[in-house]
């Protein structure tokens, strides 16, 4: 696996990975109506890429194929952390998430999905709190949460 920096070509096969992925590997923790407002399949491509280029992006690619990508802004808020369904438990996240972490050296903050709370853990961030985020009028529950 090699971990590069995200380019505008990726857009588009980065808006599917994340729609894919909320809707397999988020849907133990969330309804179907909850995924449908989270990841509603219709994306702006534009403002995608602008806010990937505008933080510090990286993608995961294995055998040529975009498996995983995440991405900070400066402050340090960790923005979006999506692998592939068929490709998790595999250390990927990990090697995302530790190259995202270097790039800010300070405080990361992030709203971590009810699924993704226990990888965060496991990385030493705690929750500051749970939060209700209303979306089209449906409330998904998520976690701000901190390392130091």
């Amino acid at each position: 696996m090699d971990i590069r920096q995200y380019q505008q070509s990726d857009c588009k096969e980065l808006t599917e990975l994340f729609y894919n992925t909320v809707h397999t590997v988020n849907a133990k923790d969330y309804t179907k109506e909850q995924l449908n407002v989270w990841a509603t399949g219709q994306v702006d491509l534009e403002k995608w890429d602008l806010s990937l280029q505008e933080h510090y992006s990286v993608v995961a690619v294995e055998n040529n194929v975009i498996v995983g990508f995440g991405d900070i802004d400066k402050t340090g808020y960790l923005d979006r952390l999506f692998v592939h369904a068929d490709h998790q438990g595999k250390g990927i996240a990990t090697a995302i998430c530790d190259r995202l972490e270097q790039f800010v050296k300070k405080n990361v903050t992030t709203h971590a999905s009810i699924t993704a709370r226990p990888f965060f853990e496991k990385r030493g961030y705690k929750v500051v709190k749970e939060q209700q985020v209303e979306r089209q009028g449906i409330f998904l529950t998520n976690y701000v949460m901190v390392k130091e």
